[in-house]
């Protein structure tokens, strides 16, 4: 399913993504022991599905909000907002001017049953930007995407999380019936404003 919007949504949804931690920090939240959201940024290494072998290196960012007062059972319920620019080639048959960009919301569950180690998973739906070779005039395209991903955090100091994540995108009816698949994995780091777990 092709997309067409405004060439500059995707900045914007990243800058609102980057933004959303400032007002959140605003809150009276943070005077009751910190506001429920964590950020983070990292670094990906993705499969672009665009030939086999073929990987490039790009940049990862996301927020998540993890409302107050939900049942026992739903604790570590949230939402996610998360975007990649993947613009880096790293071997060298990626073609030069192959550039995917995403932005994401969905939802995430982690289990916070451990202090110091935090498992999740999570499915998000965005758009995807994707610069490929020039055919004709035609090098450039958007389209739906959808994001199962599961990973890790683990705690490496006070509020200061390391995380491990995998996702699997699938890039909805890409130049035909078919989807595109790029996958692999971000290796980052998230601050999260939340209390410090005693148990």
């Amino acid at each position: 399913m092709r997309i067409k919007l405004a060439p500059g949504l995707i900045p914007a949804v990243l800058f609102a993504v980057a933004a959303l931690p400032v007002f959140a920090q605003t809150s009276p939240a943070a005077s009751q022991g910190g506001v429920p959201v964590v950020i983070g940024v990292g670094m990906s290494y993705f499969s672009p599905d665009w030939g086999p072998g073929r990987r490039m290196v790009g940049v990862s960012a996301w927020v998540d909000l993890f409302p107050r007062g939900l049942p026992r059972k739903l604790d570590g319920l949230g939402i996610e907002a998360a975007g990649h620019a993947m613009d880096f080639g790293v071997t060298s048959d990626v073609p030069p001017n192959l550039r995917q960009d995403t932005g994401e919301g969905g939802v995430i569950y982690a289990w916070n049953r451990y202090r110091n180690f935090r498992p999740y998973a999570k499915f998000l739906v965005g758009l995807g930007s994707i610069d490929f070779p020039r055919v004709g005039t035609y090098s450039h395209d958007k389209f739906l995407v959808t994001d199962p991903a599961g990973g890790a955090e683990y705690r490496v100091w006070q509020h200061v999380w390391i995380r491990g994540n995998y996702e699997y995108q699938y890039w909805h009816h890409t130049f035909g019936p078919h989807d595109l698949n790029p996958n692999g994995v971000t290796i980052g780091a998230s601050y999260d404003f939340r209390p410090i777990r005693n148990e």
